[in-house]
């Protein structure tokens, strides 16, 4: 039996329940942290020969020059092509969705120009260069560089540079064929806190980025920390999470392989039905029970379900609305009649799910939008990753003669004011006559 948490709203203790339940200790490993800062000073000092040294290490490979750790263009093309034709046309679909969404995300420049002359605005522009981060070996994560890559190819990004290690040589021709899809620029075989330094500092043949993005384990995580400041990050992802809000008319078997599609990814992924029918609660916890032991990855559900998940009452579904604003999930699914009446009521999630149809795993393959997104309660402040992510904008300011006048005077006093005398000068050559 599955012992998921129940919680009622109407507990005395449900508060302190709940925030138990949400308690994530995202606290790093002080191991990895002193492993992950050697790797990098000694890719930061020696470069490609570190960089040798430590893929041949860690993925087990033979190689001796760097230039050996890139694919070619050609080599991602075979990829593409190497796969059964169901596999390339979904691929293909769902890189097209991936771009047409993003495609109305871009942000443009703008100016105006105010009464006294003064021309103000703001110039968007592409970041140069983007390093993007793929798991490899075994795993086999084409979305992610389709929602990675994509969109920085939309935003204008000159060169998109994709690191993916390749234990025992191991290539994933799936990962392959997703960046051929998205015009990846160059691809290297390496992987690791290793890989994040060749992106941060640069070497010999991997050059360095002005940001890096992509998921990857806990030690890439934690080079992802140390090289932010040298170069941007997206952002230090926790588990994956889902919270389905349902009124109890969905079949409990969908909203329970709706709660087993996030709880499959880790022991530590969070999935949390609030429902105001406790029959329909009911319903759930024995459609968990009669399909958990269908699921390939039944040990990894069982153990997330049982150590982060939860089935609660709540006394309405505005109850409801007002404790997922206090979760801010990474998904939300709003599982009920009428979802437009309630998303009105949601101030906090990284992706919103309409309806009973549109499930969660909709969302991380093909829908359109990003599967990018702020987890451990982050969607407070965080959006999902998009087009603006590998923008940057610079601000615009021409002034006239009468603006100078105007503004100098505004400026002086202020400057004035903080002790700043050569800011008040400067501000008054533009209107004064000074020796």
């Amino acid at each position: 039996m599955v012992q998921i948490k129940r919680f009622n709203s109407t507990d005395p203790d449900f508060n302190s329940k709940l925030d138990k339940l949400l308690a994530f200790e995202n606290a790093q490993d002080d191991a990895i942290d002193t492993t992950v800062a050697d790797i990098l000073m000694d890719i930061r000092s020696r470069k490609d020969a570190a960089l040798i040294e430590y893929t041949n290490r860690f993925d087990r490979l033979a190689v001796t020059t760097a230039s050996q750790l890139e694919l070619t263009p050609e080599q991602l093309q075979h990829s593409l092509n190497a796969l059964p034709e169901t596999q390339r046309t979904a691929l293909q679909q769902a890189a097209e969705r991936v771009r047409s969404y993003h495609e109305k995300q871009p942000l443009s420049s703008w100016q105006y120009t105010d009464t006294d002359g003064t021309l103000l605005g703001q110039k968007v522009t592409p970041l140069d260069r983007v390093g993007l981060y793929v798991p490899g070996g075994k795993a086999s994560y084409p979305s992610s560089v389709l929602m990675n890559a994509i969109p920085a190819k939309v935003a204008g990004v000159r060169e998109l540079i994709m690191v993916v290690p390749t234990p025992d040589g191991e290539r994933n021709d799936l990962v392959l064929a997703a960046a051929a899809i998205s015009k990846v620029d160059r691809v290297f075989t390496i992987g690791g806190a290793q890989a994040v330094g060749a992106l941060a500092y640069g070497t010999e043949t991997v050059p360095p980025v002005d940001k890096i993005v992509g998921p990857g384990n806990a030690y890439v995580a934690a080079a992802k920390r140390r090289v932010f400041g040298v170069v941007g990050i997206d952002m230090v992802a926790g588990p994956s999470e889902i919270l389905v809000i349902c009124d109890g008319a969905t079949d409990p078997d969908w909203i329970a392989m709706d709660l087993f599609s996030q709880a499959e990814h880790d022991e530590l992924a969070q999935a949390i039905l609030l429902s105001p029918d406790t029959e329909f609660l009911d319903q759930v916890q024995q459609s968990i029970e009669r399909q958990l032991s269908n699921m390939p990855r039944q040990t990894v559900i069982r153990a997330s379900l049982e150590n982060r998940g939860a089935l609660i009452q709540v006394k309405d579904l505005n109850e409801a609305c007002e404790v997922a604003n206090r979760i801010a999930p990474e998904h939300l699914e709003l599982s009920v009649e009428n979802p437009e009446h309630w998303v009105d009521k949601i101030r906090h999630a990284g992706a919103i799910f309409l309806g009973r149809h549109a499930c969660e795993a909709l969302g991380d393959y093909c829908a359109g939008p990003n599967h990018v997104l702020p987890t451990s309660r982050t969607a407070r402040f965080s959006s999902p990753l998009g087009v603006y992510d590998f923008q940057k904008r610079s601000s615009l300011i021409q002034v006239s003669q009468q603006g100078a006048a105007k503004l100098g005077e505004i400026a002086s006093v202020l400057a004035s004011g903080e002790g700043l005398q050569a800011h008040a000068l400067s501000a008054e050559y533009r209107y004064k006559k000074h020796r």
